[in-house]
């Protein structure tokens, strides 16, 4: 999913579930409003943290979209299906912003 289209999704009644696997420094850096966060490194002892949203969609995002392309395919093997990347990642959000989220 690319920026702009989340910027749309995230205007609906029922947006995605917004899912951070960056470290917590970059996370208190900037993140994404309403975002949750578990590190890719941690995600493997605390992904039924989510269970309670699987059939909600989620948009897995991280620095560039790298580290959330491995945690989406970590959570499709335990069952989640309803994923998208955040193409670009933060950094591609916050060039959508204008400049309004610091950049890293």
């Amino acid at each position: 999913m690319i920026a702009s289209e989340l910027k749309d999704r995230l205007e609906e009644p029922n947006p995605p579930l917004l899912l951070d696997v960056r470290t917590p420094e970059e996370h208190e850096f900037v993140a994404l409003p309403n975002s949750t966060l578990i590190p890719l490194h941690e995600l493997a002892a605390r992904f039924e943290e989510l269970n309670e949203s699987r059939e909600r969609e989620i948009v897995v995002y991280c620095h560039h979209g790298m580290r959330s392309r491995q945690a989406i395919g970590f959570l499709r093997e335990v069952g989640f299906t309803k994923l998208h990347n955040l193409e670009g990642g933060i950094d591609a959000w916050s060039l959508l912003t204008g400049g309004q989220l610091p950049r890293y």
